[in-house]
């Protein structure tokens, strides 16, 4: 069967849209139906070399749809289910699943190197980051999907796969906000937006967005945000003017730009942390000098994922959808088609709005 689908056919090149032919799903294999697929920074970084990918590929991470069809051995999901995309399924068998670190499977992306679907050229297509999204359909792995948890609406939850777990986990999993704990959020896109709405939820205050955007304040304050700052130079010294001349106790930085990792660290108090969830190239360095590091004794931490367990992390997520906590509408700020990936990622690299959200 022909769907229609988003391909990147090299590195660096434009997105086709085109039809695409693929396969029924084999031994341990689903067929979704998508709803709905957010577009990701990750999607940009797979399309310009930032993060490696075989190629051609289908681009696409986070989505939501309905189960069509199952193949041979797969005995708990039914045409009709709802699911949620998993596009680092962990393998439970490595290091690092064995010590509960499930985000950093070894082999989580492995299945971004099998053969997916064929071109209408002919070509073998790749599934980008494993699953495929930007698709009318997709097969996938069964590992490579989660129930829909009650009460969540289908084309909210594809938020579910990547924005909100990461953006949520920065916050609870990795900079362990408390409760009176002040936050600095860098980035105001669709991560930033869920790390500001779980610093709210973690009753954290004052809670400071950060982004070169000044059309963003409003999203930001809807948001959790207490206080929005324009980047600049003296982003530092005003995130300290608003948090007791101390600084932020937790930063989450969410650019992946040297610039604004070295802004994160400096806008935390002494002893304070900085989550680093943007992903960066090799190109962007950070510089730090041996006494700053004794001296100011704060922590500077990568996050993967959110460090989150989707399997662990959903249902809670979806306590909070249900009980009016979180808003997943909250972040998306266009709802497109297909056709609009090009534009939502030439808005991503102008700074402008939040998630934009394929709806098919």
């Amino acid at each position: 069967m022909v769907v229609r689908a988003a391909v990147l056919p090299a590195v660096g090149s434009p997105l086709e849209i085109t039809g695409i032919e693929l396969p029924e799903p084999g031994p341990g294999e689903v067929r979704v139906r998508l709803v709905a697929a957010g577009v990701c920074h990750s999607d940009l970084s797979l399309s310009d070399g930032t993060m490696r990918v075989p190629v051609p590929a289908v681009l696409g991470h986070e989505g939501a749809g309905t189960v069509v069809s199952v193949g041979e051995g797969v005995t708990d999901l039914a045409p009709g289910d709802g699911v949620v995309l998993n596009w680092a399924p962990a393998c439970g068998s490595c290091h690092h699943c064995g010590i509960g670190e499930v985000w950093l499977c070894v082999d989580a992306l492995s299945g971004m190197h099998r053969v997916h679907a064929v071109s209408e050229d002919g070509r073998d297509l790749h599934p980008g980051l494993s699953v495929a999204a930007f698709a009318e359909e997709t097969v996938v792995p069964v590992s490579c999907v989660l129930p829909v948890p009650d009460g969540v609406p289908l084309a909210d939850a594809a938020l579910l796969g990547c924005a909100v777990l990461t953006g949520y986990g920065a916050v609870h999993h990795s900079a362990r906000v408390r409760e009176g704990e002040s936050v600095v959020v860098f980035g105001v896109g669709g991560v930033g937006l869920a790390a500001l709405q779980a610093a709210r939820i973690a009753g954290a205050g004052p809670i400071v967005a950060v982004d070169v955007t000044p059309e963003k304040e409003a999203l930001a304050k809807a948001a959790g945000a207490t206080d929005f700052l324009v980047a600049s130079d003296t982003t530092a010294r005003e995130v300290r003017a608003l948090t007791g001349g101390r600084g932020a106790d937790a930063a989450v930085e969410c650019v992946g730009r040297a610039a604004t990792i070295r802004a994160a660290w400096d806008s935390t108090r002494r002893g304070g942390r900085t989550t680093v969830v943007g992903i960066g190239g090799k190109d962007q360095r950070v510089t730090f000098h041996a006494l700053e590091i004794f001296h100011w004794g704060r922590t500077l931490s990568g996050c993967v994922y959110g460090n989150s367990d989707p399997a662990r992390d959903l249902p809670v997520l979806a306590e909070h959808v249900r009980a009016g906590r979180l808003d997943l509408s909250g972040l998306v700020t266009h709802r497109i088609g297909l056709d609009g990936i090009p534009e939502a990622f030439g808005n991503m690299l102008a700074g402008k709005g939040g998630r934009a959200l394929v709806v098919f």
